[in-house]
């Protein structure tokens, strides 16, 4: 495979189509990169060193930069960075895929940056296919369709090309100037036969039910993208997390009673938290998790026989839920589950209450549940009782600044129910103090008791934090719970959409005959946001995103079977009847519109039919006659002899003198019989030579003349 001409380079006569293929075929690369850096498995490092090398050979191919690495300098880099990687697999990233895929980058970053050679294309190609591979295991939203579409556009301009320029680089071949026409037409056919491509497999995507996604998630680790929640807090780390308004859950409601819970007062139940140590707060020490068995039909019974709830504990919720850009092994439920149906080999639950689930991949989870609400926020949980060892973990407190403990009893001072006491500190913290996304400016010892008398303001964390804490002081068992809240409704997609920005933590007590309550001391958000043009077009995004997770991801039999009963129903319904009578109108509309405007449109047709059929004819034909006025004025080029010459032989034609194609120039003159012809036919060819091989410019004025003399015989 030998070395092509610098691309750009003004010597080269395929300038045109070399160019347009290293353009094509950096769009492939661009396009794989750029859908695996959306996912957000790519730091920040590698980002930017592959934009970097994209638009490096982008303005190298340009010819706006001369650039060119020595094979020495890309050996010592490439040695330097196999013995780099180890290093990065045990200290910087500390995994090994991370680690891996920082290598295969860099190998890709210096194969951009120095491919001059066909096999150097060759395994660009497979770089750019392979990161499309890896984004499809690693995306799971309808921007990878995006990308897919634009590959596929690149993939077939790039392979086009190829062709072409592997056959004006073959020996003998003539690059003639309406090359120079080719990068646009090719471009077009990119786009039509990708549009081709797109519709046909839109058709079998709705015919063939997916299953290799299912198949191949087991390779992507499920733990390395986890935004949105997490297992612990930390006080202070979560203001950037609430200005994220990523989508992470999607609640489809299926029945509710009347007086059921409206959508956005709810509060998804994910994980409890319980021991702290003066600035995180973690899980804690508990028993082991109860296993619940999953029945063959994907039905976990989550309630006892004895715990079904009285008759003034009717009020239920039924909906589906479903996890995007979560990769947690946690059910977020509402009020107090009673059975939840989802795919999975088995499932637990904590002494807390919390479910979890073994991941089976990187898309999230899909579940339906059923969900019932006691008074107060009542939650499961015996009321009547709460063991030694439980009740002394839930007690359990780090050596706390005594101011704290000291402004617990002068909140509930003269009050002795503790159910009061705590509805005190509540309305306490939602009323004396003020939420904000401010994070300290700088680290404080105790962030705590900073919140509570230095800055008196802070988000749900630091909220949630003091009043089980201060709960604690008054003997009052009490823990945080995770997950999230409210959420905005999308008319378009009938879903109910959590973001990450809709993340919370709020308070569980526990009162004997009472049992666990659900308290919120964090006041409201003193400016709510407020449903722009963004925010509008943020759900007409989130709703084709929808679409796409449901009938094109997660197509399986069970929707192609209810796609078949909606359309036979709808057939069924008189949906033939009713697009026969539509047609039948839009045929009347269309003879009333032909009867008024049916002269100028048949005009316009035939113009535009003119346009078609001889307008390349009559363009070449105007640059035909401006090429000729050009070399009339002396301004001539080496390629005209070429057109000049073909002229000549088009003349001949006409009259019944052919030129066989293994016949050369000066073979052909000698071949003409004596006429009046054949001294014209002679000067022609010879200035032909003079200018084509000769470089004697001054013949292509003088073959004009011949030429007009040739067509007037």
């Amino acid at each position: 495979m030998g070395a092509t001409p610098p691309f750009g380079s003004a010597m080269s006569p395929q300038r045109n189509i070399e160019r347009l293929f290293e353009f094509m075929l950096l769009g492939m690369v661009a396009t794989g990169y750029l859908a695996v850096a959306v996912s957000g498995y790519l730091d920040l490092p590698t980002v930017l060193l592959m934009g970097a090398a994209v638009a490096v050979r982008a303005l190298r191919a340009a010819g706006a930069i001369r650039l060119h690495f020595s094979n020495a300098l890309v050996n010592a880099a490439t040695l330097g960075y196999i013995g780099f990687y180890p290093l990065d697999c045990l200290f910087i990233s500390k995994e090994f895929l991370p680690a891996t895929v920082h290598l295969i980058f860099f190998l890709a970053f210096t194969k951009i940056l120095t491919a001059s050679t066909d096999r150097d294309y060759s395994y660009i190609k497979v770089i750019a296919f392979l990161e499309l591979l890896a984004a499809s295991l690693l995306t799971s939203g309808m921007s990878f369709f995006a990308f897919l579409a634009l590959f596929l556009v690149f993939a077939v301009g790039t392979f086009a090309s190829a062709e072409i320029r592997r056959a004006t680089n073959r020996p003998g071949r003539i690059a003639r100037s309406g090359l120079r026409r080719m990068p646009l037409r090719l471009c077009l056919v990119a786009v039509f036969i990708t549009g081709g491509i797109l519709s046909i497999t839109g058709g079998l995507f709705f015919v063939l039910p997916r299953t290799a996604r299912a198949a191949f998630q087991h390779l992507v680790s499920p733990r390395y993208h986890l935004p949105g929640f997490s297992n612990q807090i930390t006080l202070g780390q979560t203001g950037a997390i609430k200005n994220d308004s990523t989508p992470v859950m999607h609640v489809r409601f299926l029945f509710a009673s009347r007086n059921a819970p409206r959508p956005e007062t709810l509060k998804w139940r994910g994980v409890v938290l319980s021991q702290f140590d003066g600035q995180r707060w973690t899980r804690g020490a508990s028993g082991p998790d109860e296993r619940i068995p999953v029945e063959a039909s994907g039905i976990a019974h989550l309630i006892n026989e004895g715990d079904r709830p009285t008759r003034d504990e009717a009020e239920r919720l039924g909906y589906e839920v479903r996890l995007t850009n979560i990769d947690a092994d946690v059910l977020f439920l509402v009020g107090v589950p009673e059975a939840v149906t989802i795919h999975a080999p088995m499932m637990k639950r904590s002494e807390a209450g919390t479910y979890r689930v073994p991941l089976v991949g990187a898309g999230g989870l899909s579940y339906v549940a059923q969900s019932y609400f006691r008074p107060n926020g009542r939650l499961r949980g015996s009321p009547a009782h709460l063991d030694a060892q439980a009740r002394k973990q839930y007690l359990e407190l780090p050596p706390l600044d005594p101011r704290v403990a000291e402004l617990a009893r002068r909140w509930t001072a003269g009050i002795q129910d503790a159910f009061a006491m705590a509805g005190e500190i509540e309305r306490r913290l939602r009323r004396e103090y003020s939420y904000t996304l401010e994070l300290p400016t700088s680290a404080v010892q105790d962030p705590l008791a900073d919140f509570l008398f230095e800055r008196r303001k802070g988000h749900c964390e630091y909220f949630a934090s003091a009043m089980t804490v201060m709960l604690r002081t008054l003997g009052v068992p009490s823990r945080i719970a995770t997950g999230f809240q409210s959420g905005i409704y999308n008319p378009i997609s009938g879903r109910q959409v959590i973001r990450s920005s809709d993340a919370h933590s709020w308070v569980e007590a526990y009162f004997p005959r009472r049992g666990w309550i659900t308290f919120d001391p964090t006041p409201p958000e003193p400016s709510p946001r407020t449903a722009g043009l963004w925010t509008k077009l943020a759900l007409y995004l989130d709703a084709a995103d929808t679409f796409w997770q449901e009938w094109v991801l997660n197509y399986d039999l069970d929707r192609q079977m209810a796609l078949a009963t909606t359309v036979h129903n709808s057939s069924s319904n008189g949906w033939i009847e009713r697009a026969a009578a539509a047609l039948a109108a839009w045929r009347v509309r269309a003879t009333d519109v032909l009867r008024r405007f049916g002269a100028p449109l048949a005009a316009a047709l035939i113009v535009v039919a003119l346009i078609i059929l001889y307008g390349p004819a009559v363009q070449n034909a105007w640059r035909l006659r401006r090429r000729l006025r050009r070399v009339q004025r002396g301004v001539v080029e080496i390629s005209d002899a070429t057109l000049l010459y073909a002229r000549m032989l088009k003349h001949l034609e006409r009259r019944g003198y052919a030129k066989p194609a293994w016949v050369t120039a000066r073979e052909f003159a000698g071949l003409m019989p004596e006429s009046d012809l054949t001294p014209i036919v002679d000067d022609i060819t010879s200035l032909y030579h003079d200018l084509r091989f000769g470089g004697k410019r001054d013949a292509g004025p003088r073959m004009i003349a011949l030429l007009a003399q040739l067509e007037k015989m």
